[in-house]
């Protein structure tokens, strides 16, 4: 899996993997802190949700001109680094208006369009290389495991800093508190009355750490107490962001002699003879720009319905999921006894591999032992019901991602052994269809639960939620239509790309990107007045159609690197 690939591939794994361990820390709590902050509901929130990923992923089409025209890659990588870090810092100031909340996005999705497209440009200029090309796709399902690697840590991260502060604030997390405290102070604030404020004091006062020093003196002070203190939290968890991008910056810059030698713009790259530049007829050109462009179109779906994960699946987890659940289910979500049963995995895998040495079987049995015992010290601290935050659902898609990805390396490594690995079309056309079967299972649980139309906050109990195990199982699909998707699209459009346009097609990747994102975010109307299943069928329908629009197109797919 890693054996032949440059050592410039690790250095911009582990650069990624910091920016996106910060960024997806801010993505997991990044709906929660606009509702629990602004008071916004889930279509006003969605709006700034959708225009800020749309933002994220268009501006890389600004960083690969500027790249591929001016600054080349190192520094406009670097430029972005530094403004992500300047933007992160800015929206980690507890007491932030919107304006300044705005400010902050607008900066980061600048920071971010300099870094993400021209990075992974980077990465496909290693492969340009002819004794590397055959290693493209798993080069990008490497890098693309240590983006999620980062993100795997990132909610725990968030849940960790909002449990601190929460705690400090002499506060407990209840997912219904801040609607009902910005219902009640605007209920105030307009000279009536709260119609549940029976509801919402009982609420308050079992949200208030038993022996602390906050005294409960009247709903209207416990209101900004709560809507404060919680936003702080995320705001703190916004910090962590910050400090995670400065370690990105520091492994970009400080290993460059890595990838110094493909850190080359076009135009300077052609004026030397002992460059291996590529150079297309014009009947090659149109060819690949045909066949990026139908990669671009069909994109666009594909992460219109993915990015539910940050919306429409995060109130799902929010709203309809169980709030609490048994000790052996909460090891799942508590990174203290997951990561030692990932460990006790591992040790299977290294005991009873055939090819295994003897000593790292006893590596195995060793993790086996240690990471059994550890897990268990944690499982027996548990109680018969633990609560669940509906952030903590965002670790499972990375973690699942790092598992897999080994798993589908290998498949693909044997299939092409014997002459029947698919090509990178026909994996894009397969991920597509493994995305509609995975909202085809939010289809079924969805039917019969109340929609959100008419959801009331504190209404929904746990008898009328349903298991995490559900929510799990979708993620768990989405990864494996991820890993056939994502990471081959991008290394279909690094291979296809006409060389002088290599930073910009990335960013068209990213641009088409974009616009999925922001209809991820402005479909909440239907959230919002659908029922729940036919909102998810709708995704259903969508990625199918695009599956068999890209299966209808594959000979044009499949001939664009081709020199006829």
């Amino acid at each position: 899996m890693f054996k032949g690939h440059p050592k410039g591939l690790y250095v911009f794994l582990f650069a990624n993997m910091g920016e996106r361990f910060g960024y997806y820390t801010m993505l997991a709590i990044f709906i929660l802190f606009l509702q629990a902050k602004f008071g916004m509901n889930a279509e006003e929130a969605g709006r700034v949700y959708g225009t800020f990923l749309f933002g994220i992923y268009f501006i890389p089409l600004l960083g690969g001109i500027i790249a591929d025209k001016l600054f080349g890659f190192s520094k406009t990588i670097t430029l972005g680094i530094i403004l992500m870090i300047g933007g992160y810092f800015l929206l980690a100031q507890p007491g932030s208006t919107k304006l300044i909340i705005y400010i902050a996005l607008t900066i980061i999705s600048f920071g971010t369009g300099f870094f993400k497209g021209n990075l992974q440009a980077l990465v496909g200029k290693l492969y340009d290389d002819a004794k590397f090309d055959k290693l493209r796709d798993s080069a990008f399902w490497i890098f693309y495991m240590g983006i999620n690697i980062g993100a795997f840590f990132a909610p725990s991260a968030a849940q960790a800093m909002s449990k601190i502060i929460m705690k400090k604030g002499d506060l407990l997390y209840n997912a219904n508190i801040p609607a009902f405290a910005h219902n009640y102070l605007k209920a105030i604030s307009n000279g009536g009355t709260y119609e549940k404020t029976g509801e919402y004091l009982e609420m308050a006062k079992s949200a208030i750490i038993e022996g602390s020093s906050y005294q409960f003196t009247n709903l209207t002070d416990f209101s900004h107490h709560y809507i404060d203190t919680l936003s702080k939290s995320y705001s703190y968890g916004f910090g962590i962001a910050a400090v995670s991008i400065i370690i990105s910056m520091l492994i970009f810059a400080g290993f460059r002699k890595t990838y110094k030698h493909v850190d080359i713009m076009h135009k300077h790259a052609i004026k030397d003879e002992s460059k291996n530049i590529i150079t297309l007829t014009p009947e090659q050109h149109k060819k690949r720009m045909v066949a990026l462009g139908l990669i671009f179109l069909v994109n666009i779906f594909f992460w219109m319905a993915f990015h539910q994960n940050g919306f429409t699946l995060t109130i799902f987890a929010r709203d309809y999921t169980y709030t609490e659940v048994s000790a052996l289910t909460y090891a799942i979500f508590d990174l203290r006894a997951l990561l030692p049963i990932i460990a006790v995995i591992m040790g299977l895998v290294f005991l009873i591999g055939k090819k295994n040495t003897k000593l790292l079987k006893m590596i195995g049995l060793t993790m086996i032992i240690v990471g059994g015992a550890l897990a268990y010290y944690v499982i027996q601290g548990y109680s018969d019901k633990m609560p669940i935050n509906p952030m903590i659902f965002q670790q499972f898609n990375p973690i699942f991602i790092v598992f897999l990805t080994p798993i589908i390396i290998g498949i693909f490594t044997s299939l092409n052994k014997r002459g029947l690995e698919p090509s990178s079309p026909r994996k894009i056309g397969i991920g597509l269809i493994l995305a509609a079967m995975s909202f085809l299972i939010m289809v079924l649980v969805a039917t019969g639960l109340v929609s959100p139309k008419d959801f009331v906050p504190g209404a929904v109990a746990d008898s009328m939620r349903v298991t995490p195990y559900w929510l799990i199982a979708t993620y768990f699909s989405l990864t494996i239509s991820e890993l056939f998707y994502s990471p081959i699209g991008i290394s279909f459009v690094s291979k296809v790309a006409p060389p002088s346009l290599s930073g910009f097609m990335q960013g068209a990747w990213f641009g088409s990107t974009a616009i999925g994102n922001l209809l991820a975010g402005f479909i909440g109307p239907f959230w919002q007045k659908w029922e729940m299943w036919q909102f998810f069928l709708l995704l259903v329908v969508m990625l199918l159609l695009s599956s068999i629009f890209i299966f209808s197109i594959m000979k044009t797919l499949e001939s664009a690197t081709s020199d006829e």
